[in-house]
């Protein structure tokens, strides 16, 4: 009797591509038993030290993977021969710190298991090490991804999405990845619980809004008068910035969701999440109930760090994290 034709597309786009299936949450136990051992005590050294490496971590990782995958592309220095990912509009305001974790797990690691361990399989691991460090959700990391061959900073402006894209904008993003409004406020929310934003992300909302409002009416306040003092010089010194959660800035938790109906959305899209009727029951719901955000939040984070990845001869295991094994023209 033949399959009928549906119930054989089904089957077939069921079944896990051949990349997704070489990865295990126990890749290295036996080429690298203390990858797991290494990577805590490299990221707990360095988040006690610099306690902004967390959100700077989850800010770099999420860089990565939007654009063609989680592949540790967006560590690539630029050379003469090609402009990378981090050099990108968009990336120059990446964090050192994140970038400084790995380069510190990935030399541990190639003194005791030299050329076994990829940089993308460091970034996501010190990832979810260091989010549960800050008191978010434990999730599994499959590991055996390979290093990208590829990094050029023209693949950045279409993936990510911007403070000021328009909710339109970010929806359509992350749908053309296979990600659903859900699992985009999940992964949002996750990202600006922890961390901070620089001043031009959102001065067009705090100084000139319009000709009857200096601010952003959206804003509480008094939180717009804090913003403005904030921001007053940052012409001048550009690294100024401010917690994209004002209550709770280094601890990951559901505050920014019970934050954004208050007016304390620093960014034009936490505005609009919370004032879209497709985003706004989600966010109400992820304000109520820690543990429903942590656990979409978990299953989002999963399905991120396998996005687009690499495996066999469509990477390699880079010696440096910064630089292919061979120049790439």
């Amino acid at each position: 009797m033949a399959v009928p034709v549906l119930l054989l597309i089904f089957f077939l786009s069921s079944l896990p591509s051949p990349s997704l299936s070489k990865l295990t949450s126990n890749y290295y136990d036996k080429t690298c038993p203390d990858f797991q051992k290494i990577m805590r005590e490299t990221i707990t050294t360095k988040q006690i030290t610099t306690p902004t490496t967390a959100a700077a971590t989850l800010r770099l990782f999420f860089h990565d993977c939007m654009v063609d995958g989680c592949d540790a592309s967006v560590l690539i220095s630029s050379n003469t021969f090609n402009t990378a990912e981090r050099d990108a509009d968009i990336n120059l305001s990446l964090p050192g710190d994140a970038f400084d974790v790995v380069v510190r797990a990935k030399t541990a690691l190639e003194l005791t298991c030299p050329g076994i361990v990829s940089c993308s399989d460091i970034l996501a691991t010190a990832t979810r090490d260091l989010v549960t460090m800050v008191g978010g959700p434990f999730y599994t990391v499959r590991l055996g991804r390979k290093d990208g061959l590829v990094s050029k900073a023209s693949a950045v402006e279409p993936s990510l999405p911007r403070a000021n894209s328009s909710l339109d904008s970010i929806i359509a993003k992350f749908q053309s990845k296979g990600f659903s409004i859900r699992e985009m406020v999940a992964l949002t929310g996750g990202g600006h619980t922890i961390g901070f934003s620089h001043c031009k992300e959102f001065i067009s909302r705090v100084f000139n809004f319009s000709k009857i409002s200096e601010s952003d009416p959206a804003y509480h306040p008094k939180y717009a008068a804090g913003l403005r003092k904030t921001c007053e010089n940052y012409t001048r010194d550009t690294s100024m910035s401010a917690f994209n959660d004002v209550m709770t800035p280094n601890k990951f938790d559901n505050m920014y969701f019970q934050n954004l109906p208050r007016g304390l959305g620093l960014l034009a899209s936490d505005h609009a999440f919370v004032a879209d009727p497709r985003t706004r029951p989600i966010v109400e719901q992820y304000a109520k109930d820690q543990k429903v955000f942590f656990d979409d939040f978990a299953h989002a984070m999963e399905k991120l760090s396998v996005y687009g990845i690499k495996t066999g001869r469509k990477g390699e295991v880079r010696h440096r994290c910064d630089a292919f094994n061979s120049i790439k023209t």
